[in-house]
């Protein structure tokens, strides 16, 4: 307000008493312009005109003949130009100076004056005619390459994988389709359908996803709400139909496509997977469709995967893993020859394979089951491998039998104490899941900045037995230092912002809110200690670029999301195993500390921690040896490695296996 009114009384200061004086406008300074900006102007105008620009166009050829003729004299008129025995022109009159124009013109040069102006007449109107098809023709074309453009056209691709909706998820989807059919002869095909131009999706998929060789993506644009604009998107024909969440804010319009999907389809076994965030309404859609509609909880399952990654060194990474097509995958195999066996025998009856649960012939599923679950002619093992061929029967060993579980002193659990930096309604569902395995006295402190938290968003964060406190920061470094130094913590979790700020920029701030806890980490003297960092990156483009910030964990929200829908996509079989992993009421991934199945420094065989776990009622399917975890985004996780792999397990270490968490 100082600097307004300073502003203010210095324009009046300098005001004169003239014209002006008392408020009104001054009077305009007309300025020069050049003949060349003039003519430019009119020019420019004369294009939506087309009476005037056709008389512009007359002038022009006028001067342009007439500059003919006289440049045609200047040069007859030098001598030494002239070739020898070349008559002089005869002086200019106007009939020769209508001679040169009707050349030009190509009409005109006849005779009589009735004759000439005739002609012109004729030619004025060849002009005009064929001025108007031809501007016709060319309007229709554009047109039609306009639509083309915009991607407007009928898809008439088969067995292909739709795409409804847009989101930053496309870019991992499209990544891990390209990755999941490198075994097929024939390139797979991807439509994506949604309300944006042909142009920015196919720009927007070149810089973020690169070049797909191994991909054929079709672009089209068109209301999701339509029916006749999704009819041209030929969803009967295709094989599966992902439907991203566009907005974040609200399932209906997820809700609406389902529908009108659903009154377009074809295909009266077509499953949908579909990204839904309210538990109710998921629920409710897949009741309502009978099991057609798949919904995917992508808030809840990265809420819930952060919240463990938190306690459970290079947990994110195992889950990536088994989400991708890349590494390993899981698959289904009915086995004969395990038929009457128990589930224990199971688990070390495969060297190159890992075996997580069974599914049954109803489509029921059963992860980590009970060791004595005999298995039926018809159950399938679901196994973790590299590819299904490795999935190979190599007969019952006796190390289930040797095994017993170890007596390990399981450490007292004490009052932990974490530092939340960023916040959003994510963050509210990863306490919730932390809180039960946090004892009384642990504490979480809050910090985020005020532009992109609403205070309704603060208020009420209760969580049981936790002590939680909240506190804005403007984001420098000194905010930093006195909320990092003000306690000793367990872990330091970095969230990304939601609301108020774009993907880019929250995940900018993320990668901003690392580098400077690694500093502090590295300074002395600031009472800041170094401890466990974990960050989540909403952008999967960007997570190479966060790891450059020496993270322990990094969820990528964006790839987990995707991968997980791509998966049901491909094989909409794992739907329940998924279900099951990421439900907190069943079944899921952990990562225990190795002195629970084996004795520190003495060797072992991975066959023989295999059944270690069994007897400790769980499915190990990886190591972790702590050794090998680095700062640059090693984890030191080795999945389904050889049954005959030979390990020397040390402090720190851990097995990775389906289980009830501890």
């Amino acid at each position: 307000m100082q600097i307004t009114r300073l502003l203010a009384m210095s324009n009046t200061e300098q005001r004169s008493y003239g014209q002006g004086a008392q408020g009104e406008p001054a009077a305009p300074t007309a300025t020069r312009v050049s003949l060349g900006k003039r003519i430019r102007y009119a020019v420019d105008n004369s294009f939506g005109k087309s009476g005037v620009f056709a008389l512009y166009m007359l002038i022009a050829i006028a001067v342009i003949s007439s500059l003919i003729v006289v440049i045609k004299y200047v040069l007859f008129a030098i001598p030494f130009l002239l070739p020898e025995g070349t008559a002089p022109l005869a002086p200019m009159t106007f009939e020769t100076f209508w001679g040169s124009f009707a050349s030009v013109l190509g009409k005109g040069g006849e005779p009589s004056w009735a004759e000439r102006i005739v002609g012109i007449l004729y030619w004025l109107l060849a002009v005009a005619s064929g001025g108007t098809v031809t501007g016709f023709i060319v309007g229709m074309i554009t047109a039609a390459l306009t639509e083309i453009k915009k991607g407007r056209s009928p898809i008439i691709a088969h067995n292909h994988t739709l795409i409804l909706g847009w989101s930053n998820r496309i870019f991992p989807i499209l990544k891990e389709l390209e990755e999941a059919g490198l075994n097929q002869r024939k390139k797979p095909t991807v439509v994506i359908f949604a309300n944006k131009t042909r142009e920015w999706m196919e720009q927007q998929i070149k810089n973020n996803a690169g070049a797909l060789k191994r991909l054929d993506v079709v672009t089209r644009m068109g209301d999701l709400n339509s029916l006749a604009e999704l009819k041209r998107t030929n969803l009967g024909s295709s094989k599966s139909i992902i439907i991203l969440d566009e907005t974040s804010s609200s399932d209906a319009g997820a809700v609406n496509t389902v529908f009108a999907v659903k009154a377009l389809s074809t295909n009266p076994t077509q499953k949908l997977i579909v990204e839904i965030d309210d538990k109710n309404v998921a629920q409710s859609l897949a009741t309502a469709t009978k099991g057609l509609v798949i919904p995917v909880r992508s808030h809840d399952i990265i809420a819930r995967v952060t919240a463990q990654a938190s306690r459970q060194p290079g947990l994110a990474a195992v889950i990536l893993d088994l989400l991708d097509f890349g590494g390993d995958e899981i698959y289904f195999q009915n086995v004969p020859a395990l038929a009457g066996k128990t589930y224990k025998e199971a688990l070390v009856s495969f060297n190159d394979a890992s075996v997580i649960g069974l599914a049954h012939a109803d489509g029921t599923v059963a992860l980590n089951p009970k060791g004595t679950t005999k298995l039926k002619a018809d159950d399938k093992i679901i196994a973790v491998a590299e590819d299904d061929d490795k999935v190979i029967y190599t007969g019952p060993t006796d190390l289930v039998a040797k095994a017993k579980p170890v007596a390990a002193k399981v450490p007292a659990r004490k009052a932990e104490h974490m530092l939340v930096i960023g916040w959003s309604s994510m963050g509210r569902t990863i306490l919730s899941e932390l809180s039960p395995f946090m004892v009384k006295g642990s504490t979480v402190h809050i910090i985020a900045k005020k532009d992109f938290v609403k205070r309704s968003e603060t208020e009420n964060l209760n969580f049981g037995h936790l002590k939680t406190t909240f506190a804005y920061t403007s984001g420098a470094i000194d905010d930093m230092t006195i909320a990092a130094s003000a306690k000793h913590y367990d872990q330091i979790l970095v969230l990304g912002y939601r609301k108020g700020v774009t993907v880019a920029d929250a995940d900018a701030l993320t990668m901003l809110s690392m580098l400077q806890l690694n500093q502090l980490f590295e300074q002395d003297g600031n009472g800041v200690e170094p401890t466990r960092l974990v960050a989540e990156i909403i952008d999967s483009s960007k997570a190479e670029i966060a790891r450059v910030a020496a993270v322990d964990d990094l969820v990528v929200s964006d790839k987990l999301a995707a991968l997980l829908m791509t998966q049901i996509a491909e094989n909409e079989a794992l739907a329940p195993v998924f279900s099951d992993l990421f439900d907190a009421d069943g079944a899921s991934i952990n990562l225990k500390p190795i002195e629970y199945f084996a004795k520190l420094g003495t060797s072992i065989t991975y066959g023989e921690l295999v059944a270690a776990a069994a007897a400790h009622g769980d499915s190990a399917i990886g190591i972790r040896i702590a050794a090998n975890s680095t700062k640059d985004g090693s984890t030191g996780v080795e999945l389904n490695p050889s049954k005959h792999a030979t390990f020397k397990p040390a402090a720190g270490d851990g097995l990775v296996v389906i289980g009830n968490l501890e």
